[in-house]
């Protein structure tokens, strides 16, 4: 049950969930600690392509705030916003001037009387708080939640009975007001046990459309095992509100639903009133995780769509965790089932990922006809044996991924650095539903120059790459073999530390370019517009490429695999990548052949990355022959 408690977070009922603020990032400079979003000092802001950045506290209230203040002096809505999320970071003494104002401006007499109510009143100032409050009912009428906080006055002052019977004249205005609900509740339990609150919340449903105190007495009997009766309460307290239905009632729902084990019912009373531009993540979370416990893959996945178009940079980490949960549900219910006969194929792919042939001439880098083929190999991996050797369905992982990436890296250089073609074999399982090949030993050299020589330009040398991860260093090996006879030329390995892996990468890509000329291969520079980028992002270019490969194969009409997972993180790790290295051409190039390849089979996950693509382009155009050629590709994924 605590698993379930955790997941289903319903929070405190006497408190609705305050909602996640998008802030936009500041010009100010931003700090980065170890940790920034464990550090209550730290305030989590967005740029303007969705990236998380922090910045301190202090640094926010001293450079920021002033300005923001300033620039929605007059515009009531922005106003409110600036000095709520201000007040719920402390800085209460710093709105005060901006509160009152507000309080003088506002097309919204209730929300700006209570606002600057309640900081009269934490500023001690409480006969002024009263006259607000007292001076709203006097010009617009009594309204619950304004003689919830004149109660507050009173029971600051001490004045218990006047407070309690001005509250209770609150909640027969306004019933389902949460914090004088809890308040009141609290009251009564405090001072005379759990049944005395329960008898609180009992007298609040008697009152006309009571539906908050019904969701309470839902918990209680939900926690006394009626679930019954918890169902009864809930159903009349959803026939009591409007569309949309508050977000706070069908998180409630749903988390106490989910704490208590009861899946079913959330999907019977919670979905059919879900309205996703309405009750976002806060709903979506318990859906999402009621649907998957329940085995609906194809629901979280539509769920988690909806979700994702609504291009919230504050939602992306926890929608990347349930699509990464949803792809472990597929694995795993895949792998429950009997595994058919594996049909392997091998692809084929001449030159860099993000340079098709037809690029190529644009960029003036065609390959002659009778060029020597240079073909790479990998996707395989020794490891410490679990016990099971039969074939078996898994999640992606650092062994696997950098079994495919060293051959990727190995072939572009060889195709950009050399007067060869550098030939990319990648082993697939064509049998549904589809995966890469991971051998667990290295691959035979019959075996590796059989396939080869397949087609009909066959390689004329083949490099077949293996990774040792049993203890550290792992280690990187390569062969280099003559695919006609499978004469092996050269033999190599070096230590490759998994987090840092372009340093082995880049010295067997050296290794290589020593024995070109047995193999009548030309050394070349390499062209204008391909770089490599820093050490610091290297590794990034090189995760990106092996997505690539994976978004490519998935476009591919013969293959139709619905194997990939993860698209929306592929692609915002290309555009950082671009930010960071926004004059390397085969980034950018990188990115648009992603988007090309991905808007195949997901168009609409692409469209999201529409606005963030055109910012990039405009912000940080390319130059050159190798920028018209991004901007044509960029054309045709998103055109006018």
């Amino acid at each position: 049950m605590s698993s379930l408690k955790k997941m289903f977070g319903a929070g405190n009922p006497s408190k609705s969930p305050e909602p996640t603020e998008e802030r936009p990032a500041p010009l100010a400079k931003l700090s980065h600690p170890k940790d920034p979003a464990q550090d209550p000092n730290m305030i989590r802001v967005f740029d303007a392509y969705g990236r998380e950045l922090f910045i301190s506290k202090e640094e926010w209230r001293k450079n920021v705030l002033p300005g923001s203040i300033q620039s929605n002096w007059n515009k009531p809505d922005e106003l409110y916003n600036i000095i709520v999320g201000s007040l719920n970071d402390g800085f209460r003494s710093d709105v005060i001037d901006a509160t009152r104002h507000l309080y003088q401006i506002d097309t919204n007499p209730m929300r700006s009387a209570c606002l600057w109510g309640i900081v009269l009143m934490e500023e001690q100032h409480l006969d002024e708080a009263e006259k607000i409050f007292r001076s709203y009912t006097a010009m617009h009428g009594e309204q619950g939640v304004i003689l919830t906080n004149l109660a507050k006055v009173c029971a600051a002052r001490h004045e218990n009975a006047k407070s309690l019977e001005i509250l209770w004249h609150a909640l027969e205005l306004d019933p389902n007001q949460d914090n004088g609900l809890g308040w009141y509740e609290v009251i009564h339990r405090e001072k005379e046990g759990v049944e005395a609150g329960l008898a609180a919340l009992r007298r609040v449903a008697a009152l006309p459309h009571s539906w908050r105190a019904r969701l309470w007495l839902a918990r209680a009997a939900l926690e006394g095992r009626n679930p019954d009766e918890a169902m009864k309460f809930y159903r009349e307290a959803l026939g009591m509100v409007d569309s949309p239905a508050p977000t706070d009632l069908l998180t409630q729902i749903s988390g106490d639903l989910g704490n208590n084990g009861r899946l079913p019912q959330i999907l019977e009373l919670v979905e059919p009133l879900f309205q996703v531009e309405s009750h976002g993540l806060q709903v979506g979370n318990n859906l999402l995780k009621a649907n998957l416990d329940l085995g609906r893959i194809d629901a979280a996945k539509g769920l988690l769509d909806r979700l994702f178009a609504q291009k919230r940079p504050d939602w992306q980490q926890n929608l990347a965790f349930w699509d990464t949960e949803i792809a472990k549900l597929q694995t795993e219910v895949c792998a429950a089932g009997a595994l058919p006969e594996f049909q392997i194929t091998m692809i084929t792919i001449d030159g860099p990922l993000w340079l098709r042939k037809s690029n190529g001439g644009t960029l003036g880098w065609d390959k002659p006809v009778d060029a020597v083929r240079i073909a790479f190999l990998g996707s395989s991996v020794a490891s410490a044996p679990n016990g099971n050797e039969a074939p078996q369905l898994q999640m992606s992982d650092t062994p696997g991924r950098l079994s495919r990436m060293l051959p990727i890296f190995l072939a572009e250089q060889s195709h950009l650095l050399s007067s060869a073609v550098g030939r990319l074999l990648q082993p697939w399982i064509v049998t549904a539903p589809g995966g890469f090949v991971l051998s667990g030993v290295a691959w035979a050299d019959d075996t590796a120059c059989h396939s080869a020589r397949q087609g009909d330009e066959p390689a004329d040398y083949l490099v077949v790459t293996h990774l040792e991860t049993v203890g550290l260093p792992w280690v990187a090996k390569l062969r280099l073999l003559r695919t006609i006879d499978g004469v092996l030329f050269a033999e190599h390995a070096v230590a490759l530390d998994p987090e840092q892996p372009a340093t082995a990468f880049a010295s067997l890509s050296d290794y290589l370019r020593e024995h070109y000329a047995q193999l009548q291969v030309a050394t070349v520079s390499p062209p204008s517009w391909y770089q490599l980028p820093p050490a610091q992002s290297l590794v990034f270019y090189l995760l990106r490429l092996e997505q690539a490969l994976a978004v490519l194969i998935a476009a591919l009409e013969h293959i139709k695999s619905g194997f990939l997972s993860g698209e929306r993180e592929i692609l915002n790790g290309n555009i950082q990548l671009c930010l960071e290295c926004p004059s390397i051409a085969n980034i950018r190039l990188l990115l648009a052949q992603t988007l090309s390849q991905m808007n195949r089979f997901h168009p609409g996950v692409v469209e999201e990355f529409r606005g963030k693509v055109t910012l990039l382009q405009s912000e940080k155009p390319l130059l050159g022959d190798a920028g018209t050629l991004v901007e044509q590709l960029f054309a045709e994924v998103f055109p006018t």
